[in-house]
């Protein structure tokens, strides 16, 4: 179903996607007058495509190389020097003694654009961020029409501002809304878009139109939703003719008032209406008529996210009347649902929990970042498997990042569909930005009711959030003295942004920023926390106005710093890893192809590369070449992802939800994502499928101390089960086994059981194959590993070792293959000894592995389905296994 802030009838409508014309020069060079002219010869100009960007456009054509591969990002910086022109026709028919409006709408233009039609300038742009449209009813001609739009190059919008003491990665951004990430991050590369990154139309409107639709949840049971639909009519003025002097001069009759009717349908999702209401209205030219319908459902089916139910969509539809004739219509799904941000609990004590139709969730997922630097090019189908990788891995919310776009409606239809909760940051990353200057905050404003408007029906959204970690960085930054200036910037999260909210938006929490609360604005007791301790080594606790410290040591940046946080929400942390082999390998000159390159460097856009190696010497040790850096990143990040997430799922009385930084990667690089660039998970990715699965095993210990069996139940059901905890040899021999029964709570962790380390490996009884007893005593920390089992058929099993990879004793690992090219399976029956860490790599993009990255124990058989997301043959002569004790 089209998902835009207004659809109408398919003939009030033409699409101006396709292909333009497109082609450069120094500014200033040509006229915009001759540019613009609606008879220019521009069949010479090169040809791109609408969505898009000059980068995909000029790659196509061999004009620039592909500014992934290598360093040739550097190639194409000429780029955002120039003033690009776009270029199309298109044939239309007015229709005659009728007064109708035509509007050019543009979804996305990137940045700084002017807008010609017929050779006349309607109006200019400001922010890649915004719808704009312009009225072109005085302009557009019956027959062959012209379009045209000059963007300048960013330098002469921001080369005579002020420059603020903060701005992350480039003093520029902070007048420019513009993609934050364009001008290069942590993980990705400066690489300045220009373009139509979004669609274009011209819509016809006669008579009336559906000026906007807001439907919302006022409240849900097992018997009964009432969805309430906010309706806004705005008439399109008719028009009286006068003769003077045999010339016809048209002007606004505002005698008459246009008499409507509006039917609001609901029907269910296999189009069956289920309730309709109507009403009448008359509006005049001088204003907007608003009103209010509520529809009851009877036993409504609600919208859950996909881990507690159905994310069940039911089809609203508005349709306007002018007597008989249809005028306007509005169409999105929409699900019935409730949601609250909940501060505090029953007795008082602190939360951060999301509460769906009633029912307190934990939140599992990751935050999201651009699909690809080159936003305007990336399509659906990328959204679509990197979404259905998160849901996969029991994923249930994604948060967007400030530093990025609001989302291409895509995403959210996805998220709708798949049940999964969408926390959206407003587009303020890192900087302090200019809320003292008008137009500045125009500007904004009008980018905050345009996505709003737009996004605020969709029933994943579940959260606005005023930017990201702005709050927090001006207090660190202040106190360190890199900050000397007024917050600029605080007005628009804590004032603009509410605002328009509580306008447009009201039943929907905000969060002002994330992070956010407390005594340091990242108090583990109050609101949301970012954990960048762990990485990062910043050193905590610390109070508001204290210097922040920075520990870039192994135990400074370890992941067992994960245990010590008691956040109550956390909504960021995570590790580098390596992307997977075939990813870099396609990017990189096969030449540099090795651990220490230059290139292999270039790929870490990151501030401090130390902190990676810091993290691995501390873990695995330090690789000495490519093989061991992909493994040991990828291992260091899985398992370092696994020991938080399962720490504060431990926490569920306190701790509500857990984001992942990152889920995705705009370009091929080293980063802190878990499916990369040419999405193919890592190692982390296939973890996530048991340490955010609903129904969690999980063993809290450490070194020399006792061992704390826990079980975690995200489900609405409580259950019995029998839980078994098997110390085994890399032979895989038992020397240590107990059960026990476990009654789990619904929505509840428990900790089932404490053993002692000591009296696991001390001493131990076993039977051998005759039947005999044995006693076997001074078993190793580092000989042993441990596997929790459950007779519950949904549980997955868990793994657990005692000992850091680097100092256990691991033997050559060994096993059987078997390939069935029809049936797309690897079946692997393991040898003698566990092989840890099982890598299957095939020289190709968009795989989709059953299962990788995993360990196969003594004699199990393991069978791995794999097929390419868009149904490509697979490259299976590339095929290659290999596991951490026994590299390729």
């Amino acid at each position: 179903m089209d998902n835009k802030n207004a659809s109408y009838p398919d003939l009030s409508c033409l699409s101006l996607d396709g292909t333009w014309r497109i082609q450069h020069y120094r500014p200033g060079e040509m006229k915009a007058v001759d540019l613009a002219a609606p008879g220019l010869d521009d069949r010479y100009w090169i040809r791109g495509l609408v969505p898009g960007d000059i980068h995909t456009s000029l790659m196509k054509r061999q004009l620039i190389p592909h500014p992934y591969y290598g360093h040739q990002d550097q190639l194409s910086r000429w780029i955002e020097q120039e003033e690009w022109w776009y270029r199309t026709t298109f044939d239309y028919e007015l229709s005659g003694g009728v007064t109708e409006r035509h509007e050019l709408t543009f979804e996305g233009l990137d940045t700084f654009a002017t807008v010609y039609v017929n050779g006349h300038e309607v109006g200019q742009t400001a922010n890649m961020h915004r719808t704009y449209i312009f009225d072109i009813s005085r302009v557009v001609r019956n027959g062959w029409n012209s379009v045209a739009v000059r963007f300048d190059p960013l330098q002469p919008h921001h080369q005579e501002k002020e420059l603020f003491d903060w701005s992350s990665y480039t003093k520029e951004r902070p007048w420019l809304r513009k993609a934050a990430m364009n001008f290069g991050w942590d993980w990705g590369p400066r690489i300045i878009t220009v373009g139509i990154w979004g669609s274009v139309n011209i819509r016809r409107t006669r008579i009336a139109r559906l000026d906007q639709v807001y439907a919302y949840t006022r409240s849900v049971s097992s018997e009964e939703a009432v969805l309430e639909v906010q309706t806004s009519v705005r008439a399109v003025p008719r028009l009286r003719y006068t003769s003077y002097n045999e010339h016809i001069h048209a002007a606004a009759d505002t005698t008459t008032a246009q008499a409507l009717r509006a039917e609001v349908v609901l029907l269910d999702h296999e189009g069956r209406e289920v309730t309709r209401q109507h009403t009448l209205t008359a509006v005049d030219h001088n204003r907007t008529d608003t009103w209010n319908v509520q529809l009851h459902i009877p036993q409504p089916h609600l919208w859950w996210t996909h881990d507690l139910g159905e994310p069940y969509l039911y089809h609203l539809q508005v349709l306007l009347y002018s007597g008989e004739e249809l005028v306007d219509r509005y169409e999105h799904e929409v699900g019935l649902r409730t949601i609250e941000l909940q501060l505090e609990g029953e007795e008082g004590e602190p939360l951060f929990a999301f509460v769906l139709n009633g029912v307190r969730i934990y939140a599992k997922g990751a935050n999201w970042i651009p699909v690809d630097n080159l936003i305007g090019s990336a399509g659906d189908a990328r959204y679509v498997e990197l979404i259905e990788l998160a849901a996969q891995a029991h994923m249930n919310m994604l948060r967007v990042w400030a530093g990025g776009i609001y989302e291409k409606d895509i995403f959210y239809q996805q998220c709708d569909r798949q049940g999964i909760l969408v926390w959206q940051d407003f587009a303020f990353a890192n900087a302090l930005f200019p809320d003292f200057n008008q137009d500045f905050m125009s500007n904004v404003r009008a980018e905050v009711v345009d996505n709003v408007k737009r996004l605020r029906n969709h029933a994943s959204l579940a959260l606005w959030c005023g930017n990201n970690e702005i709050d927090w960085l001006y207090d660190m930054k202040t106190a360190a003295g890199d900050i000397r200036s007024p917050f600029y910037g605080e007005a628009i999260y804590h004032e603009l942004i509410p605002d328009v909210l509580a306008d447009s938006d009201p039943y929907r929490p905000y969060w002002p920023s994330s992070p956010y609360g407390g005594n340091d604005v990242n108090d583990p007791d109050i609101g949301d926390r970012h954990n960048w301790q762990v990485w990062h080594g910043s050193v905590y606790p610390r109070q508001y106005g204290d210097k922040p410290i920075l520990d870039y040591s192994i135990e400074g940046v370890s992941f067992h710093h994960y245990k010590q946080d008691l956040a109550l929400f956390s909504s960021e942390f995570g590790m580098h890893a390596a992307a997977n082999r075939y990813t870099l390998s396609r990017y990189i000159p096969e030449e540099s192809f090795y651990w220490g390159s230059e290139e292999m460097d270039y790929r870490n856009k990151d501030t401090n590369h130390r902190k990676g190696i810091l993290l691995m010497e501390g873990y695995t040790g330090i690789p000495q070449n490519i093989d061991q850096y992909l493994d040991y990143s990828m291992l260091t990040q899985a398992e370092g992802l696994k020991y938080g997430i399962e720490h504060y799922r431990r926490l569920k009385h306190r701790n509500s939800g857990s984001l992942i930084w990152q889920l995705n990667d705009s370009w091929p690089g080293t980063s802190w994502a878990i499916v990369d660039y040419e999405l193919l998970p890592k190692a982390a990715y296939f973890y996530a499928r048991t340490f955010y699965h609903p129904l969690l095993l999980s063993l809290d210990h450490e070194p020399g101390q006792d061992m704390n069996l826990w079980i975690i139940n995200d489900t609405l059901q409580a259950f019995t089960t029998q839980l078994e905890m098997k110390v085994m040899t890399w032979q895989g021999e038992v020397v240590f086994r107990r059960s026990f029964a476990a009654e789990v709570p619904a929505n509840g962790a428990i900790q089932v059981e404490q053993i002692s380390e000591v009296e696991v490996l001390s001493s131990t009884d076993k039977t051998t194959e005759s039947g005999q007893e044995q006693s076997i005593t001074g078993w190793q920390a580092h000989e042993v590993f441990v596997v929790l089992s459950a007779d519950h058929p949904d549980i997955p099993d868990n793994h657990y070792y005692l000992r850091s990879p680097k100092e256990l004793h691991l033997p050559t690992a060994d096993w059987q293959i078997q390939v069935d090219k029809q049936k797309q399976t690897v079946t692997l029956i393991g040898g003698a000894v566990l092989a840890r860490m099982v890598k299957l790599e095939i020289a190709q993009g968009r795989l989709r592995f059953s299962d990788n990255y995993f360990d196969l124990l003594p004699g199990q058989r393991k069978v791995v389905h794999i097929r390419h997301s868009g149904e490509e043959p697979i490259n299976w002569s590339s095929l290659q296994v290999s596991a951490l004790n026994r590299p390729l």
